[in-house]
């Protein structure tokens, strides 16, 4: 199981299929999915099927979102990291475009994990990658996603709407100078 970074607290690897409850834990609550749609999972095997989707883009594209893992306790805490869009997958007009994301299980809301793991991210994406310039995406309402993003160095774009999801969203970009 690769590990692609630690930080004081947290260990960021491969999502693999010992992660289902957690997974399951993360995606069946409806309170997670409040800026997501409202489309929480119903289903362990709908989270198995997502972990193996995610399996299949460090496949593909090299790259996919990373199990977020407590140092002191080794649970299973959220999801955090990179995805690769690419040319099928289209979001306020961009196709081919690397965006950080991460979503956690509540209990570990308001403690700094999304922005210790986003900024671990982001020095994957600058320093081992070597990429130019990420995006980061969330729903208009998300005030605390908002407040990472512009926490961990983001600029706030615009606001756009995705038919696709039928969501308000907002769209942030940072360069590596």
């Amino acid at each position: 199981m690769k590990i692609f970074r630690e930080t004081e607290r947290l260990i960021l690897r491969e999502i693999v299929l010992s992660d289902v409850d957690g997974m399951f834990e993360l995606d069946s609550n409806p309170t997670v999915h409040k800026y997501l749609g409202n489309k929480p999972v119903k289903t362990i095997e709908e989270s198995q099927k997502m972990i193996q989707s995610i399996q299949q883009q460090y496949r593909e594209r090299g790259v996919g979102r990373w199990a977020v893992i407590n140092k002191k306790t080794n649970e299973f805490m959220g999801w955090s990291g990179l995805r690769l869009y690419n040319a099928t997958e289209s979001f306020n007009g961009f196709t081919n475009f690397y965006d950080v994301g991460y979503r956690f299980i509540p209990k570990y809301w308001g403690q700094g994990y999304a922005t210790e793991s986003g900024l671990a991210a982001l020095d994957y994406a600058f320093n081992v990658m070597n990429l130019k310039v990420v995006y980061g995406i969330t729903e208009k309402g998300n005030d605390a996603s908002h407040n990472v993003l512009l926490k961990v160095g983001f600029n706030y774009v615009e606001d756009f709407f995705c038919e696709k999801e039928n969501l308000q969203l907002r769209w942030y970009k940072i360069e590596n100078n």
